[in-house]
């Protein structure tokens, strides 16, 4: 098994600039995706806040977009990726939201 990562990319709307209405659907949602994970959701993760970039040049170019993280663990890539089926954050189908997966590898000795 191994771990990988979800980072997800779009522009969400934070959870302060929702209705309760609106949070509570959105809580409902991820709450069942995360029943379907099952124990494969080893972190469920968090949304990004407040960010800042700095580049090797020392400026300081507009961050992206990434909105949050989780974490699965999953025998393969293509296991990973069929964990985000129905997923709450790719609900729109406009394509304006993705989640891009990162296969977390081990450190070498």
């Amino acid at each position: 098994m191994s771990k990988f990562l979800y980072l997800y990319r779009g522009p969400a709307t934070p959870m302060e600039d929702c209705t309760l209405e609106q949070s509570a659907e959105q809580m409902r949602a991820w709450g069942e995706w995360m029943g379907r994970a099952g124990p494969a959701l080893t972190d469920p993760g968090a949304p990004f806040g407040a960010r800042s970039i700095v580049s090797d040049d020392g400026s300081s170019p507009a961050p992206s977009d990434q909105n949050g993280y989780s974490i699965v663990e999953a025998d393969s890539l293509d296991d990973a990726r069929a964990l985000v089926k129905d997923h709450p954050f790719l609900a729109e189908g406009k394509g304006r939201f993705s989640i891009e997966i990162f296969e977390l590898a081990p450190m070498p000795m």
